[in-house]
């Protein structure tokens, strides 16, 4: 098997914890005693913010600070930020990747713009990547197969000469079909093995 040149990597539920998932919102509604309605609101808007067609304070508007609360705004994005936590062994493994110089490092995630922008900055992102293709920057979002489409593009490399790393079977499969190679993601303790069998040096 050659060499790939192109490692993609979803950050969400590979290199950290989720931004914004369900479970975080079940957290939120117990901690901020937020109405059943809340989840169906986030539903209705969720794409769209994902895709940056809307910003995070037109979201709150219209998902948490649709009516009074208790609570203000600053405290509530504080308790969504503190939802993200790193997956240290996985950084790991991405830092030797990185420092070896082998690859085109990439993201491929789906995230709001606020919180992308948050994430990158606050876990210094910026030392493992060279390109993030977020769903808020391209307009699209994963499984819909035109982000892989529109992130081959972009590196110019063919598919078959790229790795896609991802914790949910729904979004390797459409980068299997276009002919990357896949992985879905085993837990940092089996990373490396499942690196090595597609290719990659580490």
């Amino acid at each position: 098997m050659s060499e790939p040149e192109v490692l993609f990597f979803d950050l969400g539920g590979v290199t950290l914890t989720n931004g914004w998932d369900m479970g975080s919102r079940k957290r939120a509604t117990a901690t901020f005693g937020l109405d059943d309605g809340f989840e169906a609101r986030h539903k209705l808007l969720a794409h769209d913010l994902d895709c940056g067609r809307i910003t995070l304070d037109d979201y709150l508007d219209r998902v948490v600070f649709d009516r009074p609360r208790p609570f203000d705004r600053d405290a509530f994005i504080a308790f969504m930020r503190s939802q993200s936590q790193p997956f240290t062994g996985v950084l790991e493994i991405l830092g030797e990747l990185a420092a070896g110089g082998r690859y085109l490092m990439a993201a491929l995630n789906n995230e709001s713009t606020e919180l992308n922008h948050y994430r990158i900055d606050r876990f210094l992102l910026h030392r493992y990547f060279d390109v993030f293709f977020s769903s808020c920057y391209l307009g699209l979002a994963k499984p819909d197969p035109a982000i892989y489409q529109r992130a081959l593009d972009v590196v110019q490399r063919p598919a078959d000469a790229c790795v896609f790393v991802d914790d949910r079977p729904e979004n390797v499969a459409p980068a299997r079909a276009l002919g990357l190679r896949t992985i879905v993601h085993p837990g940092a303790d089996g990373l490396r093995a499942a690196l090595r069998q597609v290719g990659v040096t580490i």
